[in-house]
């Protein structure tokens, strides 16, 4: 017996122990918790006191020192983090760009330099670069690495992947190198004086890296640089605004060297300083267009090896004829630095979105949706659960004849409300099934992006997935029109297909054709070849037009679409509609609120399609797309049921426009746009805004009006199968 006691006693103090040192251990776990939070939030704090100070002190945030990198990289730190719930610190290089790999290359290896498109913010009509009066394009040919398949997207927006003439080798200074001399009639220097004027800008791209002008003294880094520079009577003192011709350019490549990390250099920057310079030829005959090799120093005086040209007033490049009104003479040349940096490789996409929105703003964006989504829910819920409920629970407890006669509301319309449109079903079947085929390709795009399928790298690989995605969607959109048009007993299948796989295409691209016209006058770099016209048709007449005759196939073999009451053989009298249950002002307020849901994420992609910012937050725009169905969803279903009380049997037409409506309010939005953020000259390039924005208004608005449409539809069907009609 006192053995067990002393076991007992034993395993006691033994349990005893184990659950001391558990607890001892919790309560140490909670204090390391606790003080690593104290203590994250004591490095913040003194963090942000640093970063106060180096602010305050005039440090800039587009250096490529050490100071101005851990600034940049401060300011930029919300939007170096992935994910939704839990965010996690990444490189802008990860969020960008995910997937992609840094190069490397070793001393003296030729690296391509590539020209962009030369664009203005003040107009949409794109040039491309060896447009310009400027030396020929290299004759080399582009090395297999450094090479990208053109894809339908690019072609449409006019990108051509083509060799800058500069020469750039890695860890190979170049000094001043003069290029090649061309001589620029009058009429091309009208037009250089118009590009300057309308302050037109060259974009050019080393290692995929976009040319950067950046000051410190200003703090500013922009993205281009621009043909020149107008200078006002004031400046010259001529009566009359001067223009005057970039012709030199410095190049500033920064690099990182890591021995130990990888073999060779990897590239962090890509500067251009230009300079407008007259240079002095000192009679030397030179071959016009002709690159010139070798040149000696005593030649060019202005341009040699021990001096470098700068912008000073007395020797810049004036865009004017010659004195006998013959053509002018332009020595381009450049010149290359290559500076070491300690700012990684995936550090280096920094500097391009100082100064844009914080993601915070598109939280809020979503927030703001949200809330609409969170009161509609609500209006809702009251309608299914309350008023639905009480209103089917009194018309299933109706006893006698004249009770039900007595009964009004939206039972009464039992025997109308499956009444097929009288006027024009098959114009109805066929927007309902392109707005379906719209909103796949939408869907399935942003899909593609959020699981990185897309490379924004590649430009207009985005733009072909949405052509692609929308020719092979082609199935959904037949499927769709052919199932609501047999609802509506017609027999007419082959028209009802035809239409729906010729009816939005043809429009866009009738628009676009007529478009197309005017841009190929101009010459602008958007202007599309006969080759992508043919490619386009292809796609459609032997892709989508065929998917849409599948879909619409199986479709029609379907059974149709079963509905819990009986139409009546006459249609019932509908008595006056109040106001704001007929169009237009059922449209006015059922578009608002779609509208408003996406109202501020348009505001960043109307920024990104003509104000030439970066958007990369698929997983934003993701979800306000799911929003945006949601709230066209209750919308519809809340404007439905209101019609519906006051015995207005005719919601097929009204549920599609109520939300199409959205598209409207779309175009209204860019009008304002135009007016209050773009700065365009000229009737063209506001012709191609408007133009470019009606099409997009056009989808946006067939996309909103088919989730009405489908919403209505399920809901009329829900609510009458409740209730019990004789």
């Amino acid at each position: 017996m006192t053995t067990q006691k002393a076991s007992f006693a034993m395993r006691a103090s033994f349990l005893l122990t184990l659950y001391l040192l558990s607890s001892l251990h919790n309560a140490y776990a909670a204090t390391t918790r606790l003080s690593a939070s104290q203590q994250k939030k004591t490095e913040a704090r003194e963090k942000a006191i640093k970063m106060a100070k180096m602010r305050a002190a005039g440090q800039d945030v587009v250096g490529m020192t050490k100071e101005a990198a851990e600034l940049r990289s401060y300011e930029l730190r919300k939007k170096k983090k992935k994910g939704i719930l839990k965010r996690r610190e990444a490189s802008l290089a990860q969020v960008l760009f995910p997937g992609a790999s840094p190069e490397e290359y070793v001393a003296g290896e030729r690296i391509p330099a590539f020209v962009e498109l030369v664009e203005s913010k003040k107009t949409q009509l794109p040039f491309e670069y060896y447009d310009l009066p400027t030396c020929p394009e290299p004759h080399e040919k582009i090395q297999k690495r450094f090479k990208w398949r053109k894809n339908l997207g690019s072609r449409l927006m006019g990108h051509q992947h083509k060799m800058a003439p500069f020469i750039f080798s890695a860890k190979g200074d170049v000094s001043c190198t003069t290029l090649c001399m061309m001589e620029v009639g009058p009429k091309n220097i009208r037009w250089m004086r118009k590009l300057v004027d309308r302050q037109y800008r060259i974009n050019l791209t080393l290692d995929q890296l976009p040319v950067l002008m950046r000051s410190k003294e200003l703090n500013y880094a922009v993205r281009g640089y621009p043909v020149g520079f107008k200078a006002p009577p004031s400046y010259t003192g001529l009566k009359e605004d001067e223009f005057y011709l970039y012709n030199h350019l410095k190049f500033t490549v920064t690099y990182r060297e890591e021995p130990e990390e990888f073999e060779g250099i990897r590239i962090t920057g890509f500067d251009v300083h230009p300079v407008s310079i007259a240079h002095k030829v000192d009679n030397v005959k030179v071959e016009e267009g002709k690159i010139l090799e070798n040149s000696s120093s005593s030649s060019f005086p202005t341009c040699t090896r021990d001096s470098s040209p700068v912008n000073e007033p007395d020797t810049y490049l004036a865009l004017r004829s010659g004195a006998s009104g013959g053509d002018m003479k332009v020595l381009y040349s450049y010149e290359v630095d290559w500076v070491e940096s300690d700012i990684p490789w995936a550090d280096r996409w920094d500097v391009y979105l100082v100064g844009s929105p914080d993601d915070e703003i598109h939280y809020f964006a979503i927030v703001n949706s949200l809330m609409i989504v969170v009161f509609l829910t609500g209006a809702v819920a009251t309608i299914l659960i309350r008023t639905l409920k009480r209103d089917i629970a009194g018309y299933n407890e109706m006893q006698t004849l004249e009770e039900a006669q007595e009964e009004t509301g939206w039972k009464l319309v039992h025997g109308d409300v499956f009444r097929p449109p009288q006027n024009n079903s098959l114009l109805l079947s066929v927007l309902v099934g392109t707005g379906a085929q719209i909103g796949s390709a939408f869907f399935f795009t942003l899909l593609a992006s959020m699981l990185r399928m897309l490379n924004p790298i590649k430009k207009g690989q985005a733009l072909t997935a949405v052509i692609m995605l929308y020719v092979l969607c082609g199935g959904i959109g037949g499927y769709v029109s052919a199932r609501l048009y047999k609802f509506c007993d017609a027999k007419a299948w082959k028209k009802n297909t035809l239409a729906t796989a010729i009816f939005f295409p043809s429009i866009i691209v009738g628009m676009f054709m007529v478009l197309n016209v005017f841009l190929t006058v101009v010459g602008a770099a958007t202007a599309v070849s006969f080759l992508t016209i043919f490619l386009i048709f292809f796609l459609w007449a032997c892709v989508a037009t065929p998917l849409a005759f599948l879909g619409s196939y199986f479709g029609f073999r379907a059974e149709k679409i079963e509905v819990p009451t009986k139409t009546n053989q006459i249609a019932r009298f509908i008595p006056e509609v109040p106001y704001y249950a007929n169009p237009p002002v059922s449209m006015f307020l059922a578009g608002l609120l779609p509208f408003g849901s996406v109202c501020i994420e348009l505001f960043f992609i109307m920024s990104a399609l003509w104000l030439h910012q970066l958007y990369y937050i698929m997983g934003f725009l993701m979800a306000v797309l799911l929003i945006l169905v949601a709230t066209c969803t209750e919308v519809a279903m809340v404007m439905c049921y209101l019609q519906l009380c006051v015995e207005d049997h005719r919601w097929w037409w009204k549920s599609f426009l109520n939300c199409a409506s959205a598209g409207v309010y779309l175009f209204m939005y860019s009008l304002w746009f135009l007016a209050s953020k773009l700065d365009l000259v000229g009737v063209l390039p506001v012709v191609v805004y408007l133009t470019y924005m009606s099409m997009i208004s056009m989808a946006f608005g067939l996309m909103c009006g088919t989730v009405g449409y489908l919403s209505c539809f399920w809901f009329t069907k829900t609510i009458y199968a409740a209730v019990k009609v004789d």
